[in-house]
């Protein structure tokens, strides 16, 4: 678990007085997350949908990971104990099919992706997660997760398959039944399918084909269902309830609220998770960064000619919800700003009310232009808290 006091020698309050290590504590009520008080008690559990290891690392995926890792720091730097996990989506046909064209098995080719991805999580300063789980080590966490499901009668068996009742999921989402039918039809279901009795339900357990990875299971031969992947090795992390799910804004639907409905369906749980952070996209070339588009701007690539601490901050120096289109501009715009923080932390001041106003600022939604403002306008302890909590230094 991670845990760093605000500050190491205390802070001073509006009366006045320093205050101790167990003052700092009592910050871990005044977080504020997707505009709602978000009160942590003792250990906060943060759930990261993480990588399908079959290409290195874009400027899109390192955002959703460095804001994951800006939220664990705060929450530790307000007295929580964090235990977080990120996933590593291991068993998944697209990661198949690209270890087939490699002449690669699919597990060892994800495990040659995972170095590559954790090299570059290092570089931009993002913490390890207290657990990595990989959906091949939870097979039978899904197929627990089948069996709960198909006893509380929220999903059936069909050919071979078990499908989940998705239909309740879709119509909480608020979207229009035509955005929802596509949305699940471009992350890889198959509304048409005509084993499922509606089209939003989708497989917790499929059978599997000639060149599929495929275990035993009361249903026949055959892997799990990427919803359910999720649910299951979030709920083994870290139990039947979390406090922060987090993934890239393309993520809320189907995958999340498919992963949060089988859980609250499966153990009488709700809500699953108590906040959402779905990060913004980043755009390039008019459209999202994504790996099936080609227009990637790969991190590995930024990091030959720029301080990873400036990357960092390119990333997180807007609203965490704001989707936005990447040029090389802006990350010269933030080695300008990296150097302008740096010279303020080096001046003296900047104790008391202003170290206070940072920590309020991160605390309010994870508000880190507000932060920054206040670290360069104060300086000196302030923006030296900023520094050390950001991980900019």
């Amino acid at each position: 678990m991670v845990r760093l006091p605000v500050s190491l020698s205390g802070t001073v309050g509006t009366s006045g007085r320093v205050s101790s290590p167990d003052d700092v504590a009592i910050r871990t009520a005044d977080l504020r997350l997707a505009g709602a008080p978000l009160p942590v008690l003792a250990v906060a559990r943060v759930y990261t949908c993480g990588i399908t290891p079959y290409d290195v690392t874009h400027l899109g995926h390192a955002a959703t990971f460095v804001w994951a890792d800006v939220l664990t720091r705060v929450l530790a730097a307000a007295g929580a104990d964090v235990r977080s996990a990120r996933n590593v989506t291991d068993v998944d046909d697209v990661l198949t099919r690209a270890a087939e064209a490699r002449g690669r098995h699919y597990d060892e080719f994800a495990l040659g992706q995972e170095y590559v991805f954790a090299q570059d999580m290092a570089a931009l300063g993002v913490h390890r997660p207290t657990v990595e789980p990989r959906a091949r080590h939870h097979v039978a966490h899904v197929q627990q997760l089948a069996a709960a499901l198909l006893a509380t009668d929220t999903a059936y068996v069909r050919d071979g398959a078990v499908y989940f009742r998705g239909a309740a999921a879709a119509a909480r989402s608020g979207l229009p039944r035509e955005r929802a039918l596509e949305l699940t039809a471009e992350f890889g279901d198959d509304p048409g399918d005509r084993a499922r009795e509606d089209p939003f339900d989708v497989p917790v357990w499929r059978p599997s084909g000639e060149a599929d990875p495929a275990w035993p299971s009361p249903w026949g031969w055959g892997r799990p269902g990427w919803h359910a992947e999720c649910a299951a090795m979030a709920t083994a992390a870290l139990g039947p309830g979390i406090d922060v799910l987090v993934g890239g804004e393309d993520l809320a639907f189907p995958h999340h609220a498919m992963q949060a409905a089988m859980v609250e369906a499966a153990l009488s749980v709700a809500p699953f998770a108590r906040r959402a952070v779905h990060v913004g996209a980043v755009r390039q070339d008019g459209a999202k960064m994504a790996k099936s588009r080609g227009n990637l701007t790969l991190v590995a690539d930024l990091l030959t000619d720029h301080r990873p601490a400036a990357v960092r901050l390119l990333v997180c120096d807007r609203p965490w919800a704001q989707s936005w289109d990447w040029s090389p501009d802006l990350l010269d715009a933030a080695e300008a700003r990296l150097d302008r923080l740096y010279a303020a932390a080096g001046r003296p001041g900047g104790e008391g009310a202003a170290v206070a106003g940072v920590t309020a600022a991160l605390l309010d939604d994870l508000d880190v232009p507000q932060a920054l403002a206040l670290a360069e306008e104060e300086g000196g302890a302030a923006a030296r808290e900023l520094v050390r909590t950001l991980a900019l230094g």
